[in-house]
């Protein structure tokens, strides 16, 4: 984990060589690990900003991210209005989280597994957390573990606080119905590629 104190320019969105560079490790990673990284390129603008979206930055707490990868929505929680040090990024690939560092120094850094996120979190959240966004390829897990990441991210955090989830798929990551949550989606979001939808989870 690192947190730094100095602060940086503001960040401009990804353009020209960056995207691309971007792109061109996305695709690496997804070569070589396909069921970890899930993704052939990062998000596009749309999809980051409509995850984004289901975050309020009135309410206090830490923002958690799952793998953010190389961070487009990341940048697109600051711009709606969360501080870098409010932010907890959790990534498993050592190359994103070294690049994470170097975009977002003041955010917190936690190179580790994101499905095992209550003792990857232990020593980093101290709060109350304002919410959870993930672009983890939950598909690649059973059911019951992805039952468990949510269980886990709820627990740790505030009351109706959302869990917000993309997929590719057409049916939800997790059951639309439960007992132990309420779950909403937003439309398929066509300007990204492929096409994505949101789901957001909040505790009952």
């Amino acid at each position: 984990m690192l947190q730094l104190s100095q602060k940086p320019a503001p960040r401009k969105r990804l353009f020209g060589r960056e995207r691309f560079e971007d792109e061109a490790r996305f695709l690496r990673s997804w070569i070589e690990r396909p069921l970890l990284t899930g993704a052939v390129a990062p998000s596009s603008k749309h999809l980051a900003q409509a995850m984004a979206s289901y975050v309020d930055p009135r309410v206090p707490g830490p923002v958690v991210e799952l793998g953010p990868g190389t961070g487009p929505v990341t940048d697109a929680l600051i711009r709606r209005g969360i501080e870098q040090e409010r932010l907890v990024l959790v990534e498993f690939n050592p190359e994103f989280a070294q690049l994470l560092k170097r975009r977002f120094p003041r955010a917190a850094i936690v190179c580790g597994d994101a499905y095992d996120v209550k003792d990857a979190l232990a020593d980093v959240v101290t709060e109350p957390c304002a919410g959870f966004v993930s672009s983890l390829p939950l598909f690649t897990k059973p059911l019951p573990q992805r039952l468990e990441l949510l269980a886990a991210a709820h627990a740790m955090s505030r009351p109706g606080a959302p869990f917000v989830q993309f997929t590719y798929a057409v049916v939800p990551p997790m059951p639309a119905r439960s007992p132990h949550y309420v779950a909403t989606a937003s439309e398929r979001i066509w300007r990204n590629v492929p096409p994505a939808r949101v789901w957001v989870y909040r505790s009952r």
